[in-house]
């Protein structure tokens, strides 16, 4: 058969991959707690008042990667993985990093990641990042299971070379990691309340603008100046942030 025969016509149906990041609180687990038959490996102590099935607190890099496997050998029912969250997962990495690597390349003993200099050591990291995306590969693409990556948020700011530098909502991961993570999955995902901005007038000829929360919590599904976000679903620019309601677009079973 020749290569041309082996083309391929068509949507090829995949379980998602989701990160989901957000302020504190807001509902990120919850989130996931709604998916599909799901399993958390929690990474920090957060999920004490949801009902959901967890694996015990991982404390290390091989705790993480023990459940990963498990899942990938064992028979169970699970459909979604959440993994929460993924910035506690890279303290972890950090500390498997200098595990591996205990000295400089001048052999000066390393107590922490920034220990390496020069932004080496988070570029270490990206080895056991590979090894975790490695076994959440495994995980969709043979045992067909949903892959939910929590994260908190952080404000960053960014330098866009198209115009003057402003401060923007982000992952709170580094960088290298977190492009990495980003290009990895179908949606990023920023979770957050919605405000509007009111004037007042104070006198003299001055404004102030007052930002005026609803409560209402809500997912933003694209990139904008303040926020980073993407999409492979063309999801509406804001919706619910309801697992129901991303599920209709995914053509999930909530």
């Amino acid at each position: 058969m020749s290569l041309l025969q082996a083309v391929q016509t068509g949507r090829s149906e995949m379980p998602r991959r989701v990160m989901l990041y957000g302020v504190h609180g807001i509902g990120k687990s919850t989130f996931g707690a709604m998916a599909p038959n799901p399993v958390f490996i929690q990474t920090e102590d957060g999920l004490a008042n949801l009902d959901a099935p967890r694996f015990p607190l991982a404390k290390s890099f091989e705790e993480v990667m023990a459940a990963l496997m498990v899942l990938y050998t064992d028979e169970h029912s699970y459909q979604t993985l959440v993994i929460d969250s993924l910035d506690w997962l890279e303290r972890l990495i950090w500390a498997e990093v200098v595990k591996r690597k205990p000295t400089t390349e001048k052999g000066r003993l390393v107590t922490s990641i920034e220990d390496y200099g020069f932004s080496k050591g988070y570029t270490y990291a990206l080895e056991p990042w590979q090894e975790v995306f490695d076994g959440l590969d495994a995980l969709r693409n043979e045992r067909k299971m949903m892959i939910i990556l929590i994260a908190h948020a952080k404000i960053e700011r960014f330098e866009n070379p198209e115009t003057e530098a402003y401060d923007r909502y982000s992952p709170r991961l580094n960088k290298h990691a977190s492009a990495v993570i980003q290009e990895w999955c179908d949606e990023v995902l920023f979770a957050t309340y919605k405000v509007h901005t009111r004037q007042t007038e104070e006198g003299f000829d001055k404004t102030r603008t007052r930002g005026i929360g609803t409560g209402d919590r809500i997912l933003r599904t694209t990139e904008r100046p303040a926020h980073m976000a993407k999409n492979r679903l063309n999801l509406p620019e804001e919706m619910p942030l309801d697992f129901r309601v991303y599920a209709q677009y995914a053509n999930l079973t909530a």
